[in-house]
């Protein structure tokens, strides 16, 4: 009993401390030792969204104030990462198992030219409503996950997704829709 209360009293803590920092809160979300190291205002969470431990949000480059939205009744499992450098946006009652990574960028490949001296390359995320992302997924630039679609466990996803379908692999491949 005493752990839940602690656990209860520090993730209000959390909410309050980020909330300070530019955090933009529609009400309570539950966080547990979840890592938001810059970038604030370019956070939107929803009420009643679960961030788990070693949940981390990153967002780069000039604040916008728009980079990362996650809406209500969202649950991200421990140890997913969000790389946002223009635009992860996650709808209402998502839910992302544990060990996730989800970015909307990645870095110039020209031959010729270190990587890392090449500019990133921008693009965007969109997970719509209901859907339901397995453990240890990634998810790359300029993909739409649609509304109650379904990323089986490992997958790698690297086009869109359409509304209620199922997808598994790497890179990910059509298996069919919810029925």
């Amino acid at each position: 009993m005493f752990y839940r209360v602690w656990a209860g009293v520090a993730s209000w803590l959390r909410n309050m401390g980020f909330r300070i920092l530019g955090v933009h809160m529609e009400g309570y979300v539950w966080m547990r030792a979840v890592e938001i190291s810059r970038n604030w205002g370019d956070i939107r969470l929803g009420v009643n969204c679960s961030l788990d431990r070693g949940v981390t949000l990153l967002c780069s480059g000039p604040e916008t104030g728009d980079k990362i939205r996650i809406g209500r009744d969202t649950y991200i499992n421990r140890g997913t990462m969000l790389d946002a450098h223009q635009k992860i946006w996650i709808g209402e009652r998502v839910m992302i198992g544990p060990g996730c990574y989800i970015t909307d960028s990645d870095h110039g490949m020209k031959a010729g030219q270190s990587v890392k001296e090449q500019p990133m390359t921008l693009g965007e995320v969109v997970i719509e409503d209901e859907a339901w992302i397995g453990a240890h997924v990634t998810i790359l630039k300029n993909v739409r996950i649609g509304r109650g679609a379904i990323v089986a466990a490992g997958s790698v996803v690297t086009k869109n997704v359409g509304p209620n379908e199922k997808v598994a692999g790497t890179p990910a491949r059509f298996l069919g829709h919810r029925s």
